[in-house]
């Protein structure tokens, strides 16, 4: 059986422990409803791109949508630091990976958030 980590103590190590559980709890409750809304409330033979595009034309949907886009991507984006402090034993290989992994992680970000943004139905 695999022990259970001890809470940080104090600092940003904390902060993210902490972010981690809300962040996680926070996309269960949107993506729980995404999901109510796009396969309970509505038949996925209904879904097509007026359908997506009458979504998008209230800004409650694009920023749901945002909503989840940043949670599930910082959450994930800290989750894999998690595993370079874990895994990657020289503190140079690990700040390396890590400025990799934020720049990447901030362009995928970047790239979601521009969609949702500037979609403008024809």
């Amino acid at each position: 059986m695999i022990a259970a980590q001890p809470r940080p103590g104090s600092g940003v190590h904390r902060l993210v422990w902490i972010y981690i559980r809300v962040s996680a709890v926070l996309m269960v409750g949107l993506v729980v409803g995404h999901l109510y809304i796009m396969h309970i409330v509505n038949s996925t033979d209904a879904i097509d791109f007026q359908f997506v595009a009458q979504r998008f034309a209230t800004p409650f949907w694009r920023i749901y949508d945002a909503l989840i886009l940043f949670f599930a991507l910082s959450h994930g984006l800290l989750g894999v630091r998690g595993i370079f402090d874990d895994y990657i034993g020289t503190p140079r290989r690990r700040a390396v990976a890590e400025a990799v992994l934020w720049i990447v992680g901030a362009a995928f970000f970047f790239l979601g958030a521009l969609v949702l943004i500037t979609f403008r139905p024809p």
